[in-house]
């Protein structure tokens, strides 16, 4: 189990993070000050230093030294993310900006965690024949020749430009370049250029100089600056305001940047990976992106496919992400029913493997037995049309038990209402609702709904 330090002034955020990492069973211990940190623990004895920047006393930023070989991830506020540059600059393995998100936290801790061994980093490593880079796996042939082009590009220092929906995975193929480069042992850093506000874009990027700005009351390194030797990661560069565009170009074309507000440049080492779900192709034909830019990143472009487009690799990310919360969650074994499994080969996942993970995660929370059924992961499956329920029930009518001729008969004038109110209140003794719910062929939900349209009662428990 690994263990984790807390290093965090306000209680209250002290508190609710450690009850998080306990819960994802990590052993935890926390102080409120550096000088308490140092005091009471051998910061050597841990796995990894989660600080805030801010601390009464002594900044986060000091336990980089003590810690000498721990990693450090620094906490930061939105305002003040700039000094998170500075503190990757000193050695921090990574920042995350508060109030964070649960799922972003523990996702950073993971990986930071699992970077930091020796076995994980050798698996990482993949060759063209491997069906995994880092946390990215597949199968299919797309997936295939994806994992054979990151293991090329990642051995030159040349700019690569993923292109994918949202939820794909492109951080994660980001990811693999970097630990399949020879900057593995360097910083990646991650900017989500839609996350940051078009007025401070250019100085989180390319730092500015005293008074370059109101509120400039010092000068401050921008991204590029501190992932001098290591990778930069621009996630929906699609976003980046024109200014800025023009400066990244520079950057590209000549290797050097300059702050806002300078005349002096300087020269900088950084491999730099974009990523987009837009058409920057159509987006530089309406002006809304310079197209030197494109052409500039288009030096190799890797596409991430949909996971609509992925085929059976949708059921093996399905069954290693229900064993995985399933062991976070501690539920016992879990696994898919068949017609689950079916309709998630015929899903459309407009959020991709985001979508898959939050539906898991939701449908583990719900379930009662040890089975996920269809109804349980929430997809937005299209409501069937009332020909189509008739269809189902006239085809679950046929493969029931015989049933007499002139009984047969009745059926065959019974409207759709009239049979769903029938089959229901002849078999709900004998039946569950998921049960019901499966003879009709129809979800939960629309067994439910119909009940509220029809005034069918459902029937009350019996009490063990």
């Amino acid at each position: 189990m690994s263990r984790i330090l807390i290093v965090e002034d306000e209680t209250i955020i002290r508190s609710a993070l450690r009850r998080l990492l306990e819960k994802n069973h990590f052993q935890v211990d926390d102080a409120a000050s550096v000088d308490e940190a140092s005091d009471r623990f051998n910061l050597l004895d841990f796995n990894l230093i989660i600080s805030d920047l801010r601390l009464p006393g002594a900044p986060g930023t000091d336990l980089i030294s003590l810690a000498k070989n721990v990693p450090v991830l620094i906490m930061t506020s939105y305002a003040s993310l700039r000094s998170a540059v500075d503190a990757m600059k000193l050695g921090a393995v990574d920042y995350i900006a508060k109030p964070f998100d649960h799922d972003e936290m523990i996702a950073s801790v993971q990986k930071i965690l699992s970077s930091t061994t020796p076995e994980t980093t050798e698996t990482t490593r993949s060759t063209p024949e491997n069906t995994m880079a880092g946390q990215i796996f597949g199968s299919c042939p797309a997936m295939k020749e994806l994992f054979r082009r990151i293991s090329k590009v990642a051995r030159t220092p040349a700019t690569v430009l993923i292109q994918g929906e949202s939820g794909t995975g492109k951080e994660l193929a980001a990811r693999a370049i970097h630990e399949q480069s020879d900057r593995a042992g360097t910083p990646m850093i991650s900017v989500n250029c839609a996350a940051i506000p078009e007025s401070l874009i250019e100085s989180e990027l390319f730092g500015h100089e005293k008074g370059a700005f109101t509120g400039a009351t010092a000068g401050r390194s921008g991204l590029l600056e501190a992932a001098d030797g290591g990778t930069l990661f621009l996630d929906e560069i699609g976003e980046l305001p024109l200014e800025a565009q023009a400066r990244l170009l520079r950057f590209l074309q000549e290797g050097e940047i300059r702050r806002v507000g300078s005349v002096q440049s300087k020269k900088v080492d950084v491999r730099l990976i974009a990523a987009t779900h837009r058409n920057l192709k159509e987006l530089a034909k309406q002006q809304a992106f310079r197209e030197d830019l494109y052409y500039r990143l288009y030096v190799m472009e890797l596409r991430i496919p949909p996971l609509r487009e992925r085929g059976n690799d949708i059921l093996e990310i399905a069954d290693r992400m229900l064993s995985k919360v399933s062991q976070k969650m501690q539920t016992g074994p879990l696994t898919f029913t068949q017609h689950a499994r079916q309709i998630m080969l015929g899903y459309h996942w407009p959020g991709n493997v985001r979508e898959l993970e939050n539906a898991i995660e939701r449908a583990v929370i719900l379930a009662d037995g040890d089975q996920i059924s269809t109804d349980l992961l929430g997809l937005d499956l299209p409501k069937p049309s009332l020909n189509e329920l008739e269809d189902q029930f006239a085809a679950r009518s046929r493969d029931s038990v015989a049933v007499p001729m002139q009984e047969k008969e009745e059926q065959a004038n019974l409207s759709l209402d009239d049979y769903f109110q029938r089959f229901v209140l002849e078999n709900q003794d004998q039946l569950s609702e998921t049960e019901l719910a499966k003879k009709l062929g129809v979800s939960r939900k629309c067994l439910w709904e119909r009940r509220q349209k029809l005034g069918i009662p459902r029937k009350p428990r019996k009490q063990a």
